[in-house]
């Protein structure tokens, strides 16, 4: 089975979607498969450039800036193509190719323009805009990038959404999403994290509770909430400290923010900080802050902290709501006094962040774990090219309930391997 992956962000950039294509293709290059059923061969297909990273020491192969006429062949050699984003070009080129197409959603492109459902001019998640047929306001929340591009990307949504619609599945990473894009022949496939990144919960607790924010400073992360409940945090004649990690174009607004609140004794803003450093920011944090208002359809960096047992504050977003359960604190989005009563409660009673933090890790380990993301990708896989698009064929992920791992079930009823481990026990039986 020849797999061929396309996407537009690829490491050595940092981010979600970076990060899950490259857990996800290292997975499948690893998957022990039957020899009645052949290897399964990966190849990454990228307009990101290499930057000095070495391919070669991957266990799959990666191709970058290809020309058209490459893309057509690469496209027309390999058996699924899986999407990383509804992206409009490589939609239509499987189509013209009779290629099944597998598109994993990462933003919201099939019903927003600007792919955050973010509403500019108010700052705050879109209710819908698009899909209400109130195209005025989508021409109004982009306008500031020019009336032309706006008009541009309300186009461009049309023929995004029709494609995504006749895409072989949908491939969406919380069940939030989906009841958003409500799109033809989708799955629910959670992403999944290594058990490999598992550490221990640091017991030491340094003398000034610090709360770590990390991400990409845009409008959409919500740092400008975080700054606004330091304030009033500061209030309460609370010692604390705020740590905002991550580069991004709202940096000078912000930090002229937090100089407008006089909140900068309490806040340092760190810019990019190398993993190691990072990892010790981390370690010593009372709590990561996810203040986010729009733009996440997981929230890989909410399940990263957790597993590494560290309390997360997020906002109730659906995907960030649906990833921490009851194993985190919420608060309502953009409701700056809500987080920082939050942010009271977890620097008076410092206790109560271990205790979250070791129900995290359970929570990510138990079900959210890479094999099981993988395992679920190559059973989709092998239905799509088996049944021929049969809507009713398509593997089903059931979740239980909302703490409790995934059932996978074909349509025979027949359960299927939840992790590789299980997958080569079944391989052993079978022969």
């Amino acid at each position: 089975m020849k797999i061929l992956i396309y996407t537009q962000a690829f490491a050595p950039q940092v981010g979600g979607q970076e990060t899950i294509v490259m857990l996800l293709a290292r997975g499948l290059a690893s998957v022990p498969i039957a020899e009645t059923e052949g290897p399964i061969e990966i190849t990454v297909v990228t307009p990101t450039s290499a930057n000095g990273m070495d391919d070669s020491a991957l266990p799959f192969r990666v191709v970058r800036r290809p020309r058209f006429l490459e893309i057509c062949r690469l496209f027309r050699e390999t058996d699924i193509i899986h999407l990383a984003g509804s992206m409009i070009v490589p939609m239509i080129l499987g189509r013209l190719l009779r290629k099944p197409v597998v598109i994993e959603h990462h933003g919201f492109q099939p019903i927003c323009p600007n792919g955050q459902l973010l509403y500019q001019p108010t700052q705050s998640l879109c209710p819908g805009h698009f899909m209400a047929g109130r195209f005025d306001k989508c021409i109004k929340c982009n306008a500031e990038r020019g009336k032309l591009s706006a008009v541009e990307m309300w186009f461009q949504t049309f023929p995004r959404r029709w494609l995504s619609q006749r895409v072989a599945v949908n491939v969406l990473p919380t069940k939030w999403l989906g009841s958003l894009l409500n799109l033809n022949r989708m799955e629910t496939i959670v992403h999944g994290l290594p058990p490999s990144d598992v550490v221990q919960v640091v017991s030491a607790r340094p003398a000034t509770p610090t709360f770590v924010f990390v991400g990409r400073l845009v409008s959409t992360k919500g740092v400008r909430v975080l700054l606004e409940a330091t304030e009033q945090l500061k209030a309460k004649s609370l010692a604390f400290d705020v740590k905002i990690v991550g580069q991004g174009p709202d940096r000078q607004s912000l930090e002229n923010l937090a100089c407008q609140l006089n909140i900068q004794e309490f806040v340092e803003f760190l810019g990019y900080v190398p993993p190691d450093p990072l990892a010790a920011i981390l370690s010593g944090a009372a709590a990561i802050v996810m203040p986010s208002i729009a733009g996440e359809v997981f929230g890989l960096s909410a399940a990263e902290n957790m597993l590494n047992g560290k309390l997360v504050i997020a906002s109730n977003l659906g995907s960030l709501a649906e990833v921490v359960g009851n194993a985190g604190m919420t608060f309502p989005a953009g409701n700056s006094a809500a987080l920082s009563d939050l942010m009271a409660a977890v620097i008076e009673d410092p206790t109560r962040a271990e205790g979250i933090g070791l129900a995290a890790q359970k929570r990510i380990v138990g079900n959210f774990s890479l094999d099981r993301m993988v395992v679920e990708h190559v059973a989709l896989y092998r239905r799509v090219l088996s049944r021929g698009g049969n809507r009713n064929d398509y593997i089903k992920c059931r979740r239980v309930d909302g703490d409790r791992d995934l059932d996978l079930e074909s349509p025979d009823g027949l359960k299927q391997p939840s992790s590789i481990r299980a997958l080569r026990k079944q391989r052993k039986r079978s022969r």
